[in-house]
This record gives C-alpha cells, structure tokens and sequence, in this order.
C-alpha cells in the first residue's frame, strides 16, 4: 500500500493551519484515508547579541528567536486528489515536501 507523505515548514503557523486545513478539504472531498496534520516538535533558533555596539557602557544583551513550525500528512493514494493537492496555493515562506512512502 502506498501513501503520499506531506511535509510542512513554516515560521508563521497562520500560513501552515491554512495550507492544512486545504489539504484536509480536499481530502473530505474526494475521500481518501487522511492521518494529519501531525504537529512535530517546534525547533526555535535563538541569537543573542549585545546592545551597544562599541562595547563601552553596561553589558546589555538583546534576545532575537526565530521559530519554525512543523506538521506531516499522510494521504492515501489518489489520482485526483494529488492532482488537486499539487494545485494548492502555497504563501510565501512556506516549504512543502511531498513524497511516496510504502506501508
């Protein structure tokens, strides 16, 4: 049995629950087995900087966090309904990776 997996990754979790919530439409609509959106751990990147630039004065420090949200999708096969999850509006700065996986 094969399936299509679908991976998500995003910085604005707005954008990623959007592109979800379509896939699992067009999933209802054309009736396939749907598992997802599975969430995956958060992955947060972190800097931390010094306010002053010259290095004079007291030792202030500037927290900056970046984090990028995660979720899979595991959708049966279907010719029609990966027609249609091909032809999703992805926004920017959102990365999708569909591959075919064997159960």
């Amino acid at each position: 049995m094969q399936k299509a997996r679908i991976k998500l990754a995003s910085i604005d979790i707005n954008k990623l629950n959007g592109v979800c919530s379509y896939i699992n439409d067009i999933a209802t609509k054309t009736g396939v087995d749907l598992r997802g959106p599975i969430p995956l751990p958060t992955k947060r990147l972190r800097v931390t900087t010094r306010k002053s630039p010259c290095g004079d004065g007291s030792a202030s420090w500037e927290r900056h966090e970046m984090r990028i949200h995660k979720r899979v999708i595991d959708l049966g096969i279907d010719e029609r309904a990966l027609r249609l999850v091909m032809r999703v509006p992805i926004p920017e700065g959102l990365n999708i990776e569909i591959e075919m996986i064997d159960f």
